[in-house]
């Protein structure tokens, strides 16, 4: 299906007549009501508030002018208003949480503590690190622990590297770290 001359102006038309782009695809045939709306866009015609026609547009009364009152009140100097953190509509009960998407130069929110972890993997990470082979990214391999230890930003930051454990990412000590029983997580939120 091309785009004739005489398909453009019946979908003008249409449109300015506030037809939905369904009606105007089945009015042409043989086009979606998608091709409508692209053709639209590339038409560069004007995008409608609202579905009512011109004709019911224009029967609107216009509102009667307020009267001016007779005391003039003296002017009030608005303050600017600083918002620091973005403001977080409560979520109605009952639905699922959803991740929540930190504009950048934010503070993260308060992160999950280290005494959430059992003390006895505490512990064992503790120990397996000081066993660790600290090796960089390039040297990361299927069999090798890549849990990240350090800050990124610096060059002390090293992974693991030392054997994993069947069909993990980590070793054992550091998958007893990431991979938590799930009634354990759950009891930690009550």
């Amino acid at each position: 299906m091309s785009w004739t001359d005489d398909r453009v102006e019946t979908l003008k038309k249409m449109w300015g007549e506030g037809q939905s782009a369904s009606q105007i695809a089945k009015e042409l045939g043989g086009v979606t009501r998608n091709a409508v709306i692209g053709k639209v866009h590339r038409l560069g015609l004007s995008n409608r508030a609202t579905t009512a026609s011109p004709a019911k547009a224009e029967v609107k009364a216009k509102p009667a002018p307020k009267a001016e009152p007779k005391v003039k009140a003296k002017p009030v100097e608005e303050k600017p208003e600083l918002k620091t953190e973005p403001a977080i509509a409560p979520k109605p009960a009952g639905l699922p949480a959803r991740k929540q998407i930190i504009p950048a130069g934010q503070p993260l929110p308060p992160q999950p503590s280290a005494n959430e972890i059992s003390p006895e993997a505490l512990a064992k990470v503790n120990e397996i690190e000081k066993k660790a082979k600290k090796i960089g990214l390039m040297e990361l391999t299927e069999r090798t622990c890549k849990w990240p230890v350090g800050d990124p930003a610096t060059e002390d930051f090293w992974f693991c590297g030392l054997p994993v454990q069947q069909g993990k990412p980590y070793c054992e000590a550091h998958v007893g770290v990431a991979f938590q029983p799930m009634s354990a997580r759950r009891d930690r939120r009550r």
